[in-house]
Order: structure tokens, then C-alpha cells, then sequence
């Protein structure tokens, strides 16, 4: 029999609401999956958000209210607890971050940038710099530190599986230093040959398409609909209707079959991060 795990309310707005939520459900006299009945969610989610590690989603916030006549108490806590989980991430990016720890599968495409999940550090500082010139050296520091942050997500050997298309143009035109680009490459490289992610290069020739401007980032998981994250600059849109994101994941297919293999892709990032590590490097 599994030991029930006490929950600790004063340790954060998700643990408080988390809290609230389970004396709710036990008060009612009713199980998890009981619960989750009548929602699109299952028992997992609802416990991970019981003990503060995920934010309550709006609909099903609305559907518990309905189930324990709680009078709107849990779809007004909604915002409270998605402000705190945000932390030093955009608004439109937040629940991606949440999601991507949960996540079976994540796959993606960048033609413009290499992917957050991905950056070292010097990179992550280049790109937050470039399109946050006017913020302050604190608050620019804690936005590239919950960015490295995600990373962790890659030492659960577990899970998620991570394939990810880069646009060649990544690989030969730096926008760090080279001895930094050599870092980045290389940051790339060891995560391939720990069997953490499958990455594979689109070459200069590949076929391109309008789409292939936007970046795409899909998350497919074990109890829940796959979403799809796309961004500018300053703006991000989360897709989750099924036949939308079933028609980017063909496009996304079309991809993955004009890059190269693995296993080649592998090689030109190596030799290109040693050319940058040497002085050798040509565009």
C-alpha cells in the first residue's frame, strides 16, 4: 500500500490550492479517479497538482468547483498559482515549461535559434540580451537561469524522448563567440552521445515551406492531448486542437525526412564545433 505523502500548504500558492484541493475530494469522501471523472484529466495530473508540482487548469479548476460547490473558489485560485509557477518566464511560455516535465515525447524544429532546452549558457545570455536590451542585469540574469533550469528535464533517463531538427545555418552562423559556439556544438553533441536526444540537421538544399519560419515544439504525453507551442519574439500561442497539431506533426514528418540521418547530422556538428574550437571555421 502506497504511504500517503503529506502535503505542505505554507511551502507556496501550488501547495496551498494543492492542499485545499485534496481536503476537498477527501471531505467529499471521493477517490482520484473519481475525481477526474467528467473532466478531460486523469488521476496522475490531479495528484501532481494536489502536491503543488503543477498548476490547475482553468476548466478543470471550474470543473471541481462544480463537484465540491466550492462557489468559484478553485477557478479564482487559477491565476495565483499559474503567477507562481511562472517565475521569470513569459506568460504565453509558462505552462510550456510546466507541461515539457511531464512530457513523454518532445519534438522540435528551429530554423532561427537553437532551441532553449538546448542553450549553455553564453548562448542563452546572447539571445536574452538581443530581444530584452532594456531590462535590467537582474532580471535578465533570472530569465536566462529558469531557461537552464528546463534542462534538468534530460536527467530523468526515463523520459521525455527529445528529437529535435536544426536548420544548418544554426550550426554555421554563430552568434556567440567561436570558442562559445564550440561549447554550444559540443553541449549538443554530449547530450547525443548520452542517448539524452536524437538531433538531426536540415541542410542549406533541404525543401523549405512558410512554415518552416515558425518554430514548432510538440508534446505528446501518457494522459493527456498533445500540444503545440509556436513563437516570435515576443509572443508565443499554444495549439492544443487535436486536428491542427495532427496537420503540423505531417508537415513536421516532411522535415524529418529531408535531414539528414542521426548519425550524419551528429558528425557535422562535431567537426563543426571542433573547426570553431581551432580557428577554422568557415560559413
Amino acid at each position: 500500500m502506497a504511504t500517503r505523502k503529506e502535503i505542505d500548504g505554507s511551502a507556496g500558492v501550488p501547495q496551498f490550492y494543492g492542499k485545499e484541493l485534496r481536503y476537498q475530494r477527501e471531505k467529499a469522501g471521493m477517490t482520484l479517479e473519481k475525481l477526474s471523472e467528467g473532466s478531460f484529466y486523469g488521476i496522475t495530473l490531479l495528484s501532481e497538482i494536489e502536491h503543488g508540482n503543477r498548476s490547475i487548469p482553468l476548466d478543470l479548476a471550474q470543473h471541481a468547483d462544480r463537484v465540491f460547490g466550492t462557489d468559484g473558489y478553485f477557478a479564482r485560485g487559477c491565476e495565483d498559482v499559474r503567477k507562481a509557477k511562472r517565475g521569470a518566464h513569459a506568460p504565453s511560455f509558462a505552462p510550456v515549461v510546466e507541461a515539457e516535465t511531464r512530457a513523454r515525447t518532445i519534438t522540435e524544429w528551429s530554423g532561427t535559434l537553437i532551441p532553449g532546452l538546448l542553450q549553455t549558457r553564453p548562448y542563452a545570455h546572447a539571445v536574452i540580451r538581443s530581444t530584452h536590451s532594456l531590462e535590467n542585469p537582474e532580471d535578465i540574469e533570472a530569465k536566462i537561469s529558469a531557461r537552464l533550469q528546463r534542462a534538468h528535464i534530460f536527467e530523468d533517463p526515463r523520459k521525455p524522448e527529445y528529437w529535435v531538427i536544426l536548420h544548418e545555418s544554426l550550426v554555421r552562423h554563430p552568434i556567440v563567440s567561436p570558442e562559445e559556439m564550440a561549447e554550444q556544438l559540443e553541449h549538443i553533441a554530449t547530450l547525443v552521445r548520452h542517448n539524452r536526444i536524437v538531433t538531426q540537421i536540415l541542410p542549406w538544399n533541404g525543401p523549405t515551406r512558410p512554415f518552416t519560419e515558425l518554430p514548432l515544439f510538440f508534446m505528446d504525453f501518457d494522459d493527456e492531448p498533445p500540444l503545440l507551442y509556436t513563437e516570435g519574439p515576443y509572443h508565443g500561442q499554444t495549439i492544443d486542437d487535436p486536428s491542427l497539431v495532427k496537420q503540423y506533426l505531417k508537415a513536421y514528418d516532411r522535415l524529418r525526412a529531408a535531414a539528414l540521418p542521426p548519425e550524419v547530422s551528429l558528425d557535422l556538428i562535431e567537426k563543426a564545433a571542433e573547426e570553431y574550437r581551432n580557428g577554422r571555421h568557415r560559413a
